[in-house]
This record gives structure tokens, C-alpha cells and sequence, in this order.
């Protein structure tokens, strides 16, 4: 028999304080309070407001830029609800980074992504929750449960009720191949591919050809996520190349790394739809931008996580 703990408390870190707030609207939980601030000699200090002891804790913090201030308040924060006796602790992490980082491709490089995966198993979490990890493998890192979901549901709801007539779905790279195909059928599109190529560590690779028909056709470009957008940008013209009419780009994350505004805004994009795994500051929003919300994906899973139902069940009807 499952384990039954007390009342659900929700606390957010500084990283996304917008999608938590979200997330406790749909549930109609308050968003639990905690001290942050950040010394002069660059440390964190950080205390809880309220008691946590014996509740069913969930902490939301995403890990984009500040990347490496975010795991390290990260920690502590877990490390403080261990400390106060929390009955269970689940970290939901909308933007799971160092993803890229999950193997030895070259001599004598680290595996960053499992290093995190085990600094947050120490520091404290007892579950976790993430939104469609770079690579699948990255769930292996845990030794502790977990649920990955994927936002692509959200965004080909959209992209359907948009009914973007003569459409195709391209895939951004190869190896985004598998869930590309998972989108198109969705959709009920036609797939094409963007073949590109990364030279050593540079971060933009080089868009080289298109596999498949686009001329004539409105292109969905789709990806996991969106950095510096020059593959994404380099990709756009290559279809418009091609002979794409309208092109269109959806993703789950979007990072946009300097200088991803820049380049978006001279692309010729009619529409960049993403979610909010990564808050988007104003200076970065432009008019084309369709951000959709996941806050209610994960308030239903924090539901059924607490009452013990079936997260796979909800999913696969998602």
C-alpha cells in the first residue's frame, strides 16, 4: 500500500517563480513562502517560512541562466527541506540543464548531466519531475523515481487547432528524428529533415540539406529546445531556400541565449511557438512569439503523485 503524507506544499526557487505560481493556481494551493538572498561574497542563504515537517513537499526549479547559481540554490534548497523533516520531497525541474553533456564523445570530458542527476539525489530529492530531456538516457542517471514528460502534446494542440493548411513537419536534426515522427503523426502531416552538422564543440551547427518536400508547402520546424537560435535561424532560410512558404517553429524550451532575440527578429518566422519550461523576459519577447503554458500538466501530475493514481495513464490520454 502506498504511502499516505500530509498536505501538499509547492515552493519554487528564484529560476521560473511565474510557472510555479501557475501551477498552485490550478491546484488552488498557495505558493510557500522561503527567504532568498544572495550575500555579497556571491552566497546563498535561504529559509523556509513555514513548517514542512511529515507534508508532501515539491519544489519547482528550472535550470536556466543563471544555469550554475540555479543548481547551487538548487541544492541548498533540497538540502533545507531534508533538514526540516519534509514527509516526501519532489523536484520538478521545467529545464533540466547540462543536457547535452550526457556522454564521453571526446578523451577525457565528463559526464555532466549524470554528476547533477547524483548531486540531486544527495542533496535531498526522494522523486523528480523533468519535461523532455535532451536525451532519454539522462533518466538512467537517477537512482531515485521519476517522471519525464514530454510537451509536444500541448504544442501539436495548438498547431491543430491552427489548421495550417499544405503543411509539413521538419525535423531540426536527425537526431531529432524519432519525436519528430511522433509529432507528424499526430498531426497527420507529411515529415521532412534538416540534415546539419557540428564541427568540434561549436556551439551552431551548419545546416547542409533538406531531406524531403517542403516547396510549396508551410514548414512546422521542430526541436527540443532553442539556444542561440543560429541552427534554428539557419534551418528557417534553408527551407525558404527550398521553396517553404510560410515556416513556423515550435519547441519546448526556449533558451535564447544572446543572441537568439537578434536572430529570431530578422528571421523570416511567421510564428515561434514554445512553452514556459523557461521564462522569456520581456526584452526578449517578440511579436511572433506563442508561449503556452504546461503549469496544468504539472499540476495534475503533482495530484496524482500525492493521491498515489497513475501519472502513465494521464499521460498516454494527454
Amino acid at each position: 500500500m502506498a504511502k499516505m503524507y500530509r498536505e501538499i506544499a509547492i515552493f519554487s526557487g528564484r529560476s521560473n517563480r511565474p510557472l510555479a505560481q501557475s501551477v498552485c493556481n490550478h491546484l488552488y494551493l498557495p505558493l510557500q513562502e522561503a527567504e532568498i538572498i544572495d550575500f555579497p561574497n556571491e552566497n546563498i542563504f535561504l529559509q523556509l517560512k513555514s513548517s514542512v515537517r511529515g507534508q508532501d513537499v515539491f519544489l519547482i526549479q528550472g535550470l536556466s541562466a543563471p544555469v550554475n547559481r540555479n543548481i547551487v540554490e538548487m541544492l541548498i534548497f533540497l538540502d533545507a527541506l531534508k533538514r526540516a523533516s519534509a514527509g516526501r520531497i519532489t523536484l520538478i525541474v521545467p529545464f533540466y540543464a547540462y543536457g547535452r553533456s550526457d556522454k564521453k564523445d571526446q578523451p577525457r570530458v565528463p559526464i555532466t548531466a549524470r554528476l547533477l542527476a547524483d548531486l540531486i539525489v544527495t542533496a535531498g530529492a526522494e522523486r523528480y519531475m523533468t519535461v523532455d530531456l535532451h536525451a532519454g538516457q539522462i533518466q538512467g542517471f537517477f537512482s531515485i523515481p521519476g517522471d519525464e514528460f514530454s510537451a509536444f502534446p500541448i504544442l501539436s494542440d495548438y498547431l491543430l487547432e491552427k489548421r495550417i493548411p499544405d503543411a509539413v513537419v521538419v525535423s531540426a536534426d536527425l537526431g531529432f528524428a524519432k519525436k519528430a515522427r511522433n509529432f507528424a503523426r499526430r498531426l497527420d502531416l507529411p515529415l521532412a529533415f534538416v540534415e546539419k552538422r557540428r564541427i568540434g564543440n561549436d556551439p551552431k551547427a551548419q545546416a547542409l540539406t533538406v531531406i524531403g518536400e517542403v516547396k510549396d508547402k508551410n514548414a512546422i520546424l521542430v526541436d527540443d529546445e532553442v539556444d542561440t537560435a543560429g541552427t534554428l535561424t539557419e534551418a528557417v532560410n534553408l527551407l525558404k531556400r527550398n521553396g517553404a512558404r510560410d515556416v513556423y517553429t515550435a519547441c519546448t524550451h526556449a533558451i535564447l541565449s544572446h543572441p537568439a532575440a537578434e536572430r529570431l527578429q530578422s528571421a523570416p518566422i511567421t510564428e515561434f511557438i514554445c512553452t514556459d519550461t523557461v521564462p522569456i523576459p520581456p526584452e526578449k519577447m517578440l511579436p511572433n512569439f506563442k508561449v503556452l503554458s504546461i503549469a496544468p500538466l504539472l499540476a495534475e501530475t503533482i495530484s496524482r503523485t500525492h493521491e498515489g493514481r497513475s501519472v502513465g495513464e494521464y499521460l498516454k490520454d494527454a
